[in-house]
């Protein structure tokens, strides 16, 4: 009886705060849907895009991408609120040390992955469009570029960078779990190295300054995600034992 009175407070709790996040999401589409036009202005008359001039072919065109533009930002900004949700809902599970150390990883989660849309917005996806624009002129095609197609190729080189930026948190969260050692990233660097300059080059336009400015920042990420899971090693190596929760 008590095990069932468990679950069943379980699942209405876990019930509460999918319906939180369900009703975040919901009043961030509505801000999403009211702030959409002047988000693709500013995309627009940006300088990635100021060459390139956006047609429709079909008379729904407009409307999906206004709706996407919405939904994206409404992902976002109920992207932090569902990672809270999901630390608030393990809590009872994790230690006082445990709860603490990994409540903060729900804003730089966030943090992290701004910057990595960020970085590949204003830096990559100029660089991208420019390279395929070129390439373009170069075999004599006329150019007229849809807004879908536009938007595909933007969201299919931002959101991968924004995820790369995790790095860092998912290297460390794996050290804590202990299935990362500072020793196993030692034999791995020269691997990784490699794995991430394939990256950096699916990534980017196939010349060399384009491909050092994705594959540099990301083998900085990595170094950094080493040298933070190596402090933590070494600190769990100090104090083994964590603290007891407070009464």
């Amino acid at each position: 009886m008590d095990i069932n009175e468990d679950v069943v407070r379980h699942l209405t709790e876990l019930r509460r705060r999918l319906l939180l996040v369900l009703g975040c999401f919901l009043l961030s589409m509505c801000g999403g849907l009211y702030l959409s036009p002047r988000i693709l202005r500013y995309i627009k008359e940006g300088s990635a895009a100021k060459a390139v001039e956006w047609n429709v072919f079909s008379f729904t065109d407009g409307l999906f991408i206004y709706l996407r533009c919405a939904f994206l930002l409404a992902m976002l900004f109920t992207l932090p609120i569902a990672l809270y949700h999901t630390w608030a809902f393990v809590r009872p599970g994790l230690t006082y040390k445990e709860a603490k150390g990994t409540l903060a990883y729900v804003p730089v989660s966030f943090l992290l992955f701004l910057g990595g849309v960020s970085f590949s917005y204003f830096l990559v996806f100029p660089m991208m469009l420019r390279f395929m624009m070129q390439m373009n002129q170069t075999v004599g095609a006329t150019e007229t570029y849809g807004i879908d197609r536009y938007f595909v190729f933007l969201f299919s080189v931002v959101f991968p960078l924004g995820v790369a930026f995790e790095m860092p948190l998912v290297m460390l969260f794996l050290t804590r779990l202990g299935l990362l050692t500072p020793e196993r990233l030692n034999t791995s660097r020269k691997y990784a190295y490699v794995g991430l300059a394939i990256v950096g080059s699916c990534i980017s336009p196939p010349d060399f300054v384009s491909h050092l400015s994705v594959t540099v920042p990301l083998i900085a990420l990595f170094e950094i995600s080493a040298l933070l899971s190596k402090r933590y090693a070494r600190r769990q190596a100090l104090f083994p034992h964590p603290h007891p929760d407070p009464a």
